[in-house]
C-alpha cells in the first residue's frame, strides 16, 4: 500500500495527504452514485415492471 500511495503522489505530484483525501471523496461519491442508480432502478421497475415483462414475452 505504502508502494502504490507513494506512485500516485508521484504520478498527481501531489502530498500523500491531498492522495488520501482524494481516493476517499472519489470512493463515496461512487458509492452514492451506486445508491442513487440502484434507487432509481427500483422505482422503474416498480413502475414499468409490468411493462417490461409484456415486452419480454414478446
Amino acid at each position: 500500500m505504502e508502494e502504490a500511495l507513494d506512485g500516485l503522489v508521484e504520478l498527481e505530484g501531489v502530498s500523500r495527504q491531498e492522495v488520501i483525501r482524494r481516493s476517499v471523496v472519489e470512493r463515496y461519491e461512487r458509492m452514492v452514485h451506486r445508491r442513487r442508480v440502484a434507487e432509481g432502478t427500483q422505482r422503474l421497475a416498480e413502475r414499468w415492471g409490468d411493462v417490461l415483462e409484456r415486452l419480454g414475452r414478446e
